[in-house]
């Protein structure tokens, strides 16, 4: 197929930076041009780079503006014939980055598919006549079901990248989930910016329960997991289709970010505390076996002495399975802004610690409780003492890993029993039964 006569443009190399969304955005953009002839390679031997940033937080961007500079410097000394920056970093700070980077050829946004493959290739189809590429390991696949939100949070500046939720139509995404399936696909991993509100910009209602019946219909998946639910507004009528169906983990993905009051009117999360904790306790009762994943801001600019106590207290009365704790990031064009960033890195990274140390022996007992325990592990690869997988509790990428020993051979993506022998904080160690 005829590619740009100017610079002989044929082998690509594309770096993710930045959440599941973003691996999602890439691979649907990889697909289109793989579908125009395009092949894909390392940074070392590709003939243009395509980086997909992120722009969420400062530690963050600071990471993407390397990864940018050192690809610019490629780009300098000839090693690349095109630099294209894309995705959220790109769509915040246009401007910013093309006056200040050199040697990069176009900034541009998100949902920038057809700008990229017009960039590189004179002969161009603008429909994606190829399916998606997968960049993750063949046996799991996320399917990103919406895009944006319209929640309201003062911390938050996906809003002002990744503009209002707009929902994927049920019928589309059941296609590509079954699409994913005959390629493959064991885990199906639902994304969003927020899951929960799925379906509302269309319908008026929140769909989520109809679309999570649909994929658990389909044959080939073994699991199909939840992640970033929303607390505000939680649809509760999901939670009887994942306890009647058996390929939806009992798993449930909630950053609730925080637990003082104080502290969630500021951020704008438009839930107390008391709300929170008796939604907990319902997603308990009608999952009693169910795995809570979360994730909290310290360091906020109103968070007291006695807020972060809040939010300690909050953890050991919960005793969430997973917890990530981030340190807050002073966003310009967000309504936390103008409250500036008054308390100092050292105290946020304390109080990250404090949290962290906190949540990690709530880990270990939790990972001891299942010694002698036998637990079904997807295989998610091999090292040099056996296999090491993941458990229906956790997600990939952020949550335990289970290493074990067998006589047996595995492949990636199949469902062992595994006697858990040992506990460690995070992971987990036993023997193919």
């Amino acid at each position: 197929m005829k590619k740009s006569t100017e610079t002989n443009i044929n082998k690509i190399s594309v770096i993710t930076l930045g959440c599941a969304k973003n691996l999602v955005d890439s691979e649907r953009f990889s697909g289109l041009l793989a579908s125009n002839g395009f092949e894909f390679t390392d940074a070392n031997h590709a003939d243009a780079m395509v980086i997909n940033t992120c722009g969420f937080i400062k530690s963050a961007k600071e990471e993407n503006i390397q990864v940018i500079l050192e690809a610019a410097e490629q780009r300098r000394k000839g090693k690349l014939k095109k630099l294209i920056v894309t995705g959220c970093l790109s769509e915040r700070y246009n401007k910013e980055l093309s006056s200040q980077i050199p040697n990069v050829d176009f900034f541009l946004g998100i949902n920038s598919d057809k700008k990229i493959l017009k960039i590189l290739s004179d002969d161009k189809k603008y429909t994606l006549t190829g399916e998606r590429m997968l960049f993750t390991p063949k046996h799991y696949a996320y399917l990103k079901i919406s895009e944006g939100c319209n929640q309201k949070c003062s911390f938050c500046a996906i809003p002002l990248m990744r503009g209002k939720h707009i929902s994927e139509p049920e019928d589309k995404l059941v296609k590509e989930a079954v699409g994913l399936a005959e390629r493959g696909t064991k885990e199906l991993v639902l994304i969003a910016q927020d899951s929960t509100y799925y379906g509302k910009d269309e319908t008026k209602r929140q769909n989520l329960a109809s679309l999570l019946s649909r994929l658990a219909k389909i044959d080939k998946f073994e699991w199909i997991r939840l992640m970033y639910a929303y607390p505000r507004q939680f649809p509760l009528d999901i939670l009887d289709v994942i306890a009647d169906n058996p390929k939806l983990c009992n798993y449930i993905d909630m950053p609730l970010q925080h637990a003082s009051d104080n502290v969630l009117k500021s951020m704008k999360r438009g839930i107390k505390l008391r709300k929170i904790e008796s939604l907990l306790d319902t997603i308990r009762e009608k999952i009693p076996n169910v795995t809570l994943r979360s994730t909290f801001i310290v360091g906020y600019p109103n968070e007291t002495d006695a807020d972060f106590k809040m939010l300690l207290d909050f953890i050991g009365r919960q005793q969430l399975d997973r917890v990530g704790v981030f340190t807050y990031s002073h966003e310009e064009g967000t309504t936390a802004y103008p409250l500036g960033d008054p308390i100092p890195e050292e105290v946020k990274e304390d109080r990250r610690g404090e949290l962290m140390l906190l949540q990690q022996k709530i880990s270990l007992k939790k990972n001891k409780e299942k010694v002698g325990k036998t637990f079904k592990v997807m295989v998610d690869g091999t090292n040099d003492n056996g296999y090491y997988g993941r458990t229906e509790q956790d997600a990939p990428d952020v949550d335990n890993l289970v290493f074990f020993n067998s006589v047996n051979k595995h492949q990636n993506g199949e469902i062992v029993k595994v006697m858990i022998s040992r506990a460690e904080e995070y992971d987990l160690f036993g023997t193919a039964i």
